[in-house]
């Protein structure tokens, strides 16, 4: 059995999307009063909230250009919200009329996200909320219920909880059965009930029955086979496979008041890291109302997409390279070529230790080709007498081989570098 799909990928799309993006908040956090989490995020009464799933008709959606800007960005796979927070369900459910089917636009996004996904060579998949602040049995979240504070949600009773977990179910058994193959199932909301409530190891033997393919990430609680970190990178790698989930802005959705852009040059920082670390980067867009992306995330895409489209094989289907007190950054390796990324300009020279100096065979900057000019240091014991010494290598960087977001050296070492 080969590698997994999802340890090599390192790169995903996330998308938020729903009705409520037509008024340019937030998915669902809105309704219940924000939340300090988010904080560009806005506070509006719940009717108000709810009611553009009305009027929700975004003619300029279009997932098959999303697919191939995923693509061209290095994306191995991408995430949907299928059903956020809100009960709003972004596909063809039998199971309720809070749907986008019930609306203006009447078209199955969840599908055509998947279907134009799996066009381009991708991987594909949902997100699904547990929490359900529509439905009357969860029970719906009200006015009178603000402000929000966690542990403090009312509680349903036996009956309407039975009622609810019956339709939660129902749903993501939709998903997993009408859909064709689901790669991931993207769980959230899982802090507002236990384990046994959400009969959590009850779903995840008919998610396994329904798709036995299928990666399970770690918010439905109890079960998972990756870690979630949000908007944030370990300094050290968590145990097992892990993905990171990160905004281009402060907002998941749509959210025009939000102008704390992270710049392009961060966005590839964060890839470098992650991918050096071992993890997936899943980055997120949020389209607007029409189903398109603001001008401040396409401008920071297409820069990324610069970036990728010159250094993209020391990202994708790599595995971390060197540790930190040999590279003072990120570094990735396959077959025997090691990836060090400069995340800060070079004086003049950067070094590489403790590698086995004899066994480098050629040093260039990715995107130029450029080979370099490198010396090797080695104790004097060792360069008398070993034939293959272990020590550092001095690398000349000219400053015309400075890319503006990060430089990228490819190192090929004959066997292993260490």
């Amino acid at each position: 059995m080969g590698e997994h799909w999802f340890d090599a990928a390192r790169f995903g799309m996330f998308v938020h999307w729903g009705h409520s993006s037509q008024q340019g908040i937030e998915l669902s956090w809105p309704l219940v009063g924000g939340t300090p989490a988010l904080p560009k995020c806005t506070s509006v009464p719940v009717a108000q909230y709810h009611a553009t799933a009305a009027t929700f008709d975004p003619r300029a959606w279009d997932a098959r250009a999303l697919a191939r800007r995923a693509r061209r960005l290095g994306m191995r796979y991408g995430i949907i919200t299928a059903k956020h927070h809100d009960g709003y369900a972004m596909y063809d459910t039998r199971e309720s009329d809070y749907s986008v089917m019930r609306s203006p636009f009447g078209r199955d996004v969840v599908r055509e996200f998947l279907d134009a996904f799996r066009a381009e060579g991708l991987r594909a998949g949902v997100y699904f909320s547990l929490i359900d602040w529509h439905h009357p049995d969860y029970p719906a979240f009200t006015d009178a219920d603000r402000p929000y504070v966690f542990g403090r949600w009312r509680q349903p009773t036996p009956a309407q909880w039975e009622q609810f977990t019956r339709f939660m179910f129902a749903q993501v058994r939709e998903l997993l059965t009408d859909y064709g193959t689901i790669d991931v199932i993207w769980f959230d909301g899982g802090w507002e009930r236990t384990a046994e409530q959400w009969k959590a190891r009850e779903l995840e033997a008919m998610i396994r029955t329904l798709q036995p393919q299928i990666l399970i990430n770690d918010r439905l609680p109890g079960v998972g086979d990756y870690a979630t970190p949000e908007q944030f990178i370990p300094p050290r790698p968590p145990g097992g496979r892990w993905e990171t989930c990160m905004t281009l802005n402060e907002s998941w959705a749509h959210n025009p008041a939000d102008g704390e852009w992270k710049s392009s040059r961060a966005l590839v920082h964060a890839l470098c890291e992650v991918a050096a670390r071992g993890g997936n980067l899943l980055l997120n867009v949020g389209p607007d109302g029409q189903g398109e992306l603001q001008p401040g995330a396409v401008e920071r895409l297409d820069e990324v997409e610069r970036w990728i489209s010159l250094h993209g094989e020391s990202i994708r289907g790599t595995r971390p390279g060197l540790e930190p007190w040999q590279w003072y950054g990120p570094s990735t390796q396959r077959d025997g070529r090691v990836y060090v990324h400069l995340l800060m300009r070079p004086y003049d020279a950067v070094t590489v230790r403790g590698v086995r100096v004899r066994r480098l065979r050629a040093a260039r900057v990715l995107g130029g080709e450029r080979p370099l000019r490198w010396t090797e240091r080695c104790t004097i014991i060792d360069r008398l007498v070993n034939k293959d010494p272990v020590g550092e290598i001095t690398l000349e960087v000219p400053e015309g081989c400075i890319d503006p977001a990060a430089t990228v050296i490819a190192l090929d070492f004959e066997g292993s570098p260490v």
